[in-house]
């Protein structure tokens, strides 16, 4: 192809699209349903949809906050949380916990959830997700520019020190990542995806 067949644009200069592509482009992207708690023990749940898993061994997932929200206070206070999968029977109740209320409010009530405790951190898990990892947090970096200025989002890395797998999942000792249906999220204000046998293909890396 041809430069005449790309548009190519400085990202601080604008896009001149009608709206941001680069979250339609890094994307779909699995979601990043953290539950921290504050220091004065209200429980906060709330999706981040700049999630990843970062490690191997040991197990290292991470999420991006754009601005100091209450999972950012609560994890500087505390330092754990709990990631959970974000499903397709659990997309409403997800998206609700979305929503921007006080601190102390409590988004699993709000969001018609279950809150049952952790193993091993000071925090809830919702118990209607098939799959939760306890997290003790390693790192809260500010993010910055290529010329070092601080930007005001942050990213959160955080170690798996216990997994919950619902045992339906799990077929021959094998994880079935389609059988848990689980969400990602694309670009704009309402573009989610979910993932379906059609969809799979197998691939070897070369060895």
């Amino acid at each position: 192809m041809s430069p005449a067949d790309f548009h190519s644009y400085e990202p601080r200069a604008g896009h001149g699209l009608a709206h941001d592509p680069f979250n339609s482009i890094v994307g779909p992207r699995p979601i990043g349903w953290v539950s921290t708690r504050s220091g004065e023990g209200h429980d906060n749940l709330a999706p981040y949809s700049f999630f990843n898993a970062f490690n191997y061994v040991p197990p290292i997932i991470g999420f991006s906050s754009a601005g100091w929200k209450d999972s950012i206070a609560n994890l500087h206070e505390n330092g754990v949380f709990a990631w959970h999968l974000a499903t397709r029977p659990l997309a409403e109740a997800m998206n609700a916990s979305a929503a921007m209320v006080p601190r102390d409010v409590d988004e699993f009530a709000l969001a018609g959830l279950t809150a049952v405790p952790c193993d091993l951190i000071p925090a809830s898990r919702v118990a209607e997700s098939p799959v939760c990892f306890e997290c003790k947090v390693t790192q809260i970096i500010q993010l910055r520019t290529a010329e070092g200025d601080p930007v005001t989002s942050w990213l959160t890395l955080g170690e798996v020190v216990k997994v919950h797998i619902a045992r339906a999942l799990l077929r021959d000792g094998i994880y079935d990542t389609l059988a848990g249906q689980p969400i990602l999220r694309g670009g704009g204000p309402l573009d989610y995806f979910e993932i379906n046998a059609a969809g799979k293909f197998e691939m070897r890396r070369p060895g």
